[in-house]
């Protein structure tokens, strides 16, 4: 699990033509594209959707691309889908997941244009591909390039929770026993909280946000280096300011976990974003009427220093990333 090395990538997209109609082309570090589309933008993103409870499946492959133009300042509108399974997989399956697909579509206001869907050899698990399209202003647009130093380093919602709750829905028995039954019940019940379509909209319309990203593979690590590295600049963050579900201080205990591997963890749904000092206040008041998480936890600076402030000592910050989500979700303990 997890992206191609940044240089790797580079030399992958360095064989795409340039074409000035493409606004944002395929980049390290940008979960979208942007193209002309008359006098406004269209924002496209894509993304597969694979080894996720399968009563959600359909869910999660439409809010995972419409997070990402969502974070790029686009309201989701249209979507394709392709469903693809090995030889075996019974219609039922394409057919339950394509009704969850349709239900979340409807929630957001997008429109299915189209798709394909089909069994192949060779394939060993359900795979699903959605992308998403959505218009925005070109004054509008919001990119992970548009952090400026001294913006402070918003974080939305909980590290760690997509893990916990992915946890309770496939390991039931040992979330019970590791998390209690109450928890367990109210973790099953937070799937949704796996989306940033909603909160990701409300911070694009807040003059002062710079720039946003999620935390999906690689949880922190890569979207703090991703966002300095694309908006040239630095970052100094406080261990103990990020906000990190009870849930995975268990895990840290029962997985000896490293404090890495916890800024390494998918948290999807989670929000980074710079932002100027003076729309603090204004973006902490929106995100607590919509019920929303809010903790700033560092800011970018000048200097292309990455810094971490861990038990009040400055560290560098991590490069790599060692995402432990598919440790914690198969591990035998």
């Amino acid at each position: 699990m997890g992206k191609l090395s940044t240089k790797d990538l580079k030399k992958l997209v360095s064989y795409i033509k340039k074409d000035q109609r493409v606004i944002v082309p395929p980049a390290p570090g940008y979960d979208s594209g942007v193209h002309l589309l008359g006098d406004q933008y269209l924002v496209v993103s894509t993304d597969p959707c694979l080894g996720v409870p399968q009563e959600w499946f359909g869910w999660l492959m439409i809010h995972y691309p419409s997070s990402d133009t969502a974070l790029f300042g686009a309201k989701p509108e249209f979507c394709s889908i392709n469903l693809l399974g090995p030889l075996s997989t019974d219609s039922q399956i394409f057919l339950d997941i394509m009704k969850q697909a349709c239900e979340a579509a409807d929630e957001l206001d997008i429109a299915i244009v189209t798709g394909h869907t089909g069994t192949y050899d060779g394939l060993l698990t359900l795979i699903g591909v959605c992308t998403v399209y959505g218009r925005v202003d070109k004054n509008r647009l919001i990119t992970p390039g548009g952090a400026k130093p001294g913006d402070h380093i918003l974080c939305t919602k909980l590290i760690g929770l997509e893990i916990a709750i992915n946890f309770a829905l496939t390991r039931r028995a040992l979330a019970n026993k590791l998390f209690g039954n109450r928890r367990t019940l109210e973790l099953l019940k937070l799937i949704q909280m796996q989306s940033c379509v909603n909160e990701a909209l409300i911070l694009a319309k807040i003059d002062g946000v710079h720039a946003m990203h999620d935390t999906t593979e690689g949880g922190l690590i890569v979207a703090l280096n991703e966002m300095a590295e694309a908006s040239n600049v630095g970052f100094k963050i406080n261990f103990d300011k990020i906000p990190i579900t009870e849930e995975i201080r268990k895990f840290q205990d029962v997985f000896e976990l490293s404090y890495e591997e916890v800024l390494a963890m998918s948290s999807t749904g989670t929000i980074l974003a710079s932002i100027c000092p003076e729309t603090r206040n204004i973006v902490e008041q929106a995100m607590h009427n919509n019920g929303v998480n809010a903790s700033f936890v560092g800011s970018f600076t000048k200097s292309k220093e990455c810094i971490l402030i861990i038990d009040g000592e400055e560290i560098p910050f991590p490069k790599k990333a060692n995402d432990p989500y598919a440790i914690i979700l198969s591990r035998k303990i």
